[in-house]
């Protein structure tokens, strides 16, 4: 799947082809990119469950090119009564990664599409009614879907950690056995869950009947959240970081996001920049500059609010000259530090008047928690297991806190007007294939769909695995890998076409009105166009 798609009319891409698909449609009957968007999300949120649901969180960059970008901060805070010591009392060294005891954080995302909805009818002449939004999801989740591989294989993985958790087996073990590849697929449950939202509106997740049903069920299961913890919560508008690379503007989410990490990759690339695409030199000098940022974002970023330097900070040039001297052209640095770990969904969209949105939905690890709410068949996120509960780590839990995230969408305004929106999935990978999908397409001239599927790496740890060593895909040249272990990289040769290297798309708008895009052929996803 080399060939970038084109069109005028708008454009959609996702990881599952009936997002981008809902998407579309809402294009078609004259919905914005923003419409669309929400459509996507509520989408993928039923025929990818794995990666992302209602009970997860989610961040938008909405814009068009010639002006800042919009941020949406759609992450849920840890429960008030979720401190270290609720922790200790029940015996935990560490914050469980399944069950209830890992459903610490509100769920955002429901709440970046109320967020979302209203910065579309506000500021970009959106009318569309929620309804018209919900109502792809609502007939995938009654009628049913065809269970994909993915689901099927993660299903399959993680049994042993999850077929205990309250009520996971019911969905995805019936009859004692994962879910068959092609098997039709049903949510009434989530189907009534977003038939109500159609109804009563998305604010009815935090402070309606829905609110009071969730929070019973999250207690009786042993949960640390309350109805309280619910009814706090408010997605908000935030000014994304930015950082000018090569001539070019790239945008990208602020803390508690990686989104830092992102931005300085490429911004310390560009001082470096090999002469070339996926040769030694490109592969080398990203992996360095990864390894660079990974170190600030390690040490430095968390809550906003508990941070000690702001962000900004790090991308100014004076920071960025003494984090480059720091990089060799010629020599691996030392690796592994702590690694970031998740799964989740990116999708983009771009209407025919030039707005466009990247979006990123996640419910963290495969399935989150595990947990499954008896009444609403609403997923519960992990994402609190990004928490520590150490006294004096950068991330350590306290009531009310916000979680470090993985998951940010890029968006970036190039030197000659057009507008990339672009990401994936992939935790400790994201910021990574980021890099790899920019300097291939904006700096190095490839072709759209060969720079999302040409082959790529990843360094640090992917699903279930322990080492931190540098993973790349068997399609590149074996005397590329060669030199590369010559430098000192600690290399592991993974498959031709690996999931864990993350679901990548974009999306380019160009000043002519001209849209291209691009899908991975590592997910179930296809760019959808008019």
């Amino acid at each position: 799947m080399l060939q970038t798609k084109r069109s005028y009319g708008g454009m959609v891409t996702a990881p599952h082809h009936l997002a981008a698909q809902a998407g579309l449609g809402v294009l078609s009957e004259g919905g914005n990119a923003i419409e669309a968007m929400i459509a996507a999300a509520a989408t993928i949120a039923v025929v990818y469950p794995h990666m992302n649901g209602l009970g997860g969180d989610s961040f938008w960059l909405v814009g068009r090119a010639g002006s800042m970008p919009v941020g949406i901060q759609a992450c849920g805070r840890s429960a008030m009564a979720a401190d270290r010591a609720w922790y200790r009392e029940r015996g935990c060294s560490s914050i469980p990664g399944r069950g209830p005891l890992a459903a610490l954080t509100v769920a955002g995302t429901v709440d970046g599409w109320q967020k979302a909805y209203e910065l579309s009818r506000d500021r970009h002449g959106g009318r569309l009614p929620l309804a018209r939004l919900l109502e792809p999801a609502i007939g995938h989740a009654e009628e049913g879907v065809a269970v994909t591989g993915t689901l099927h294989e993660n299903i399959g993985k993680k049994r042993h950690e999850l077929e205990n958790v309250p009520g996971y087996a019911e969905v995805y073990l019936p009859q004692g056995s994962p879910l068959a590849v092609g098997a039709r697929f049903r949510q009434p449950r989530v189907a009534e869950t977003l038939r109500r939202l159609a109804r009563a509106g998305l604010a009815d997740f935090y402070r309606g009947e829905l609110a009071r049903s969730m929070a019973a069920d999250l207690e009786r299961v042993g949960s640390p959240l309350r109805l309280a913890d619910l009814e706090r919560h408010q997605a908000s508008l935030v000014t994304p970081l930015s950082v000018e690379v090569s001539g070019h503007k790239i945008f990208n989410m602020p803390p508690p996001t990686q989104g830092l990490a992102s931005l300085l990759i490429l911004a310390l690339y560009a001082r470096r920049m090999a002469d070339a695409a996926d040769g030694v030199d490109h592969l080398h000098r990203l992996v360095e500059c990864t390894k660079a940022a990974f170190r600030i974002r390690n040490g430095y970023v968390t809550d906003p609010d508990y941070m000690k330097r702001p962000a900004a900070e790090f991308l100014s040039e004076e920071s960025l000259a003494a984090l480059h001297e720091r990089v060799s052209n010629c020599r691996a640095a030392p690796w592994p530090d702590p690694s970031k770990q998740g799964d989740t969904v990116w999708l983009a969209a771009t209407d025919r008047s030039g707005l466009s949105v990247s979006f990123i939905q996640s419910v963290y690890w495969e399935f989150g928690s595990g947990v499954i709410l008896p009444e609403s068949g609403v997923t519960w996120q992990n994402r609190g297991t990004s928490f520590s509960l150490g006294e004096t780590d950068t991330n350590r839990l306290d009531p009310g806190r916000l979680p470090f995230h993985t998951i940010q969408p890029a968006m970036a305004e190039l030197s000659d007007g057009r507008l990339i929106s672009y990401g994936t999935m992939g935790g400790e990978g994201q910021p990574q294939t980021q890099a790899t999908i920019f300097s291939r397409y904006a700096m190095h001239g490839q072709e759209l769909q060969s720079a999302i599927t040409a082959p790529r790496w990843l360094l640090g740890r992917t699903w279930g695995e322990e080492n931190n060593n540098l993973k790349i895909e068997s399609r590149f040249d074996p005397a590329i890998i060669d030199r590369l272990r010559a430098l000192g990289h600690d290399i592991q040769v993974a498959g031709p076409f690996e999931e864990f290297m993350g679901h990548a798309g974009a999306i380019v708008w160009h000043p002519d009105g001209l849209m291209e895009g691009a899908s991975d052929p590592r997910s179930d996803g296809v760019v959808a166009t008019r």
